[in-house]
């Protein structure tokens, strides 16, 4: 008795949620397997699967010849007439054979085949969902650790979420739910692997589209996130509407949205700064909420010099310089951020070719003396110093004091007399 598979096949398609084209070639090809291991690979057979009847049927084929030389793929010309008149030599003929024979090794043959294949459409068919979702936030359920790494049901099938990928700090037990980034997909010997993240910046960018109406309909635009995870992480906007202030619709009514953000980050600061073609001022937005006196701009370098008040120089670089490395990250440019008091030595420096303002007067006063006769004015003086200062240092140092002083020609004189 033949069954029909229509009934079956429709079953599998509706719980696995597989191409019925799949399964038809994977029962064809399962029955073709089984008849060449009957026949033992010795005849021309194929294999076609009739939707009406819903049954594989199983053909083989034979060469009309002559003189029958393989008996498994020849055929004699009357012969061959007796079953269809207008054949001729070199034709092909097809003959329908009884596909309900088969060995119990040949169903089974036939049934480890079908898996098979169901196996790989249900891999292609999770790969498909997911690769086009990468950027995407997943939601997941923990379901266990696996050294260090988590695994996440997403229902249809299981996530990695990587020991790197997780924030420090952040902790989850077998059953809470988690959102994550969708980082990766790819297709393994196992099946795709699905790989989350939480410490991708995309993670901030992706939830204030979620958050900010603006951000999903394109009025506010995303151009930057830097991310310390866990910590802190800064946020470039951009308005396409003059009516729309980025910053604002990123904060939200009372800073609801950008709380809800937050939340979602277990509490991770994030600074929403303005975006600006003018790399001198998206950088001095970035380093909000410190003030910036001035910037020197190295385009060869794609380097900045920022310039702050004295009272701004712990604030801009921030805390184990986390602020300025965030910056730097943001524009994509390198930071070198200096205070009023050293960028005006530095300056100072640079004109006095890397020598004190008044290293040359003292050197010129030093000059008139032996340092004998500099040991012996400091004796006179009642000047400490060390024993094996050099005779530039000492000269400096009853300068300070104002132990020479006056025009060179009067100071040889008076310490001549005074030894």
């Amino acid at each position: 008795m033949v069954v029909n598979l229509n009934h079956v096949i429709d079953q599998v398609v509706k719980d696995k949620g597989i191409d019925r084209a799949v399964l038809v070639e994977a029962l064809e090809s399962a029955v073709l397997s089984a008849a060449n291991k009957k026949y033992r690979n010795t005849r021309d057979l194929e294999v076609h699967y009739n939707d009406e009847l819903g049954e594989a049927e199983l053909f083989e084929f034979v060469t009309v010849v002559d003189e029958v030389q393989d008996s498994y793929k020849e055929i004699d010309l009357a012969e061959a007439q007796e079953i269809d008149s207008e054949v001729e030599v070199g034709d092909s003929l097809g003959m329908k054979m009884d596909a309900s024979g088969f060995s119990r090794i040949a169903a089974q043959t036939a049934k480890q085949v079908i898996i098979q294949k169901v196996r790989e459409a249900e891999r292609e068919g999770v790969y498909n969902e997911f690769k086009d979702r990468v950027g995407e936030l997943i939601n997941g359920i923990v379901r266990r650790y696996e050294r260090g790494d988590l695994i996440i049901d997403l229902g249809r099938t299981e996530a990695l979420l990587p020991h790197r990928e997780q924030v420090p700090r952040e902790n989850y037990r077998q059953g809470d739910r988690v959102r994550a980034y969708l980082a990766e997909v790819k297709m393994s010997p196992k099946g795709p692997q699905i790989i989350l993240s939480r410490t991708h910046p995309g993670v901030v960018a992706a939830l204030f589209h979620f958050e900010v109406p603006e951000i999903a309909e394109g009025i506010v635009e995303i151009m930057g996130v830097a991310r310390e995870p866990g910590s802190r992480a800064k946020i470039a906007v951009l308005s396409h509407d003059p009516d729309v202030d980025p910053v604002g619709a990123c904060v939200g009514m009372r800073g609801s949205r950008v709380q809800n953000v937050v939340s979602e980050m277990r509490g991770e600061k994030i600074d929403i700064i303005p975006w600006s073609p003018d790399v001198a001022r998206f950088a001095c937005s970035a380093l909000s909420p410190a003030e910036v006196t001035r910037v020197y701009v190295d385009n060869d370098e794609q380097a900045l010099e920022i310039i702050v008040p004295d009272d701004q120089l712990s604030l801009a670089i921030g805390k184990k310089g986390q602020n300025v490395r965030l910056a730097a990250k943001l524009t994509g440019w390198k930071i070198d951020i200096k205070s009023e008091t050293r960028a005006a030595e530095a300056e100072l420096e640079e004109l006095t070719g890397g020598r004190d303002a008044e290293e040359e007067p003292v050197a010129e006063l030093g000059e008139s003396f032996t340092k004998e006769q500099l040991y012996e004015l400091a004796k006179e003086h009642n000047v400490a110093g060390r024993s094996n200062m050099t005779k530039d240092e000492l000269a400096l140092r009853l300068t300070e004091l104002g132990v020479l002083g006056g025009s060179s020609d009067e100071e040889p004189a008076e310490a001549e007399e005074q030894g």
